[in-house]
């Protein structure tokens, strides 16, 4: 590990204590649970490779504002598990007398290490992962706990057994899952319902430019009483104003190219994004801003995730929430843009 994350503040963290002012929290589905409308996840920017000085600030400045809600996943860094374990760091020095204030979430179900049991959805992966998260981040228990992905060949009742396992051993208060077809999402539901350990909330990739959720899997939710947490609102910053005048040599497309490359970019994307630019400026908003209230117009989505590269831009980012409504002609502006 670097100097850098050993270089640390140990001055202890005194929250807003008007961090409850503004934001606003929704119901997950028809559970007791409430959200902020606004997550910070933690899948870029707080791996080892990170700045740390930078991540802790993103995190304390979520909390300022009332973002109560951290996500992470096992496999978040890099490498591998070093999202969870910065985290455990900076909850240890700034967030432990304030646990019950949050809501922490992780993941299990991509690759995570060698082998035949690091990887998609048995009931020996899960548990493992999930008792390996608990002491990365130094916690007794996580309030939500999802399965990843669906994994097309381990039986359903063996992951959603898994998942209701843990509840009932008090790792996790409530459990997900993460880009299930409405379909499975159904049966999955039928499943933890049967076991006596509902589905708290799905976890979709869900944005303008990704409307797959919208062919059936909101509906389903909506009918089994689950919440929803949309990731990847900006569509990897596609969703911004960052690539209208090239290709910035900082940016995610030419930096990183793990999950967007420059060729993913065309023109006529490139087209659709000026004309939603240009509805945004119009509502007062940037595109980043209007992006994230498109997606919270519809009741249905309990929490949008938002990931930030600096404290700066999570502040941006939650700017969106003070203007969420659209009047129905910017809606077939929008939608007529999308097509």
């Amino acid at each position: 590990m670097s100097n850098i994350f050993k270089a640390v503040n140990t001055i202890g963290y005194k929250p807003s204590k008007d961090r409850y002012a503004n934001m606003k929290y929704r119901r997950t589905g028809k559970s007791g649970l409430l959200l902020p409308e606004i997550s910070i996840g933690l899948w870029h920017n707080f791996g080892f490779t990170d700045d740390f000085k930078n991540a802790r600030d993103i995190l304390k400045t979520a909390f300022n504002i009332g973002i109560t809600h951290f996500d992470l996943a096992n496999n978040y860094g890099p490498p591998y598990g070093a999202a969870e374990s910065n985290f455990g760091t900076i909850f240890k020095r700034d967030f432990k007398p304030f646990r019950d204030e949050l809501i922490i979430s992780t993941k299990a179900g991509w690759d995570m290490w060698p082998g035949p049991y690091g990887d998609l959805g048995s009931r020996k992966y899960l548990i493992a992962s999930l008792d390996q998260s608990l002491k990365r981040m130094g916690l007794d228990y996580v309030d939500i706990f999802y399965h990843h992905r669906p994994d097309p060949n381990t039986p359903l009742e063996e992951t959603m057994g898994a998942l209701d396992q843990i509840v009932r051993q008090g790792k996790a208060l409530y459990v997900g899952i993460s880009q299930y077809s409405a379909d499975d999402t159904l049966k999955a539901a039928k499943i933890l319902k049967k076991l006596g350990t509902p589905c708290l909330i799905h976890q979709p990739r869900y944005n303008m430019m990704d409307r797959w959720v919208e062919d059936g899997l909101l509906d389903s939710i909506e009918k089994e009483g689950i919440g929803a947490i949309a990731f990847s609102p900006l569509s990897q910053g596609i969703l911004t104003n960052k690539y209208l005048k090239g290709f910035p040599k900082n940016s995610r497309a030419v930096k990183d190219g793990r999950y967007l490359k420059v060729d993913q970019i065309s023109k006529e994307m490139l087209l659709k994004v000026k004309k939603l630019h240009d509805i945004a400026s119009s509502r007062g908003q940037s595109l980043a801003q209007m992006a994230i209230a498109w997606l919270l117009k519809d009741e249905r989505i309990t929490s949008v995730l938002v990931g930030a590269s600096s404290a700066e831009q999570l502040l941006d980012s939650a700017k969106a929430l003070d203007n969420l409504k659209f009047s129905e002609e910017t809606l077939q502006k929008i939608e007529k843009i999308l097509q």
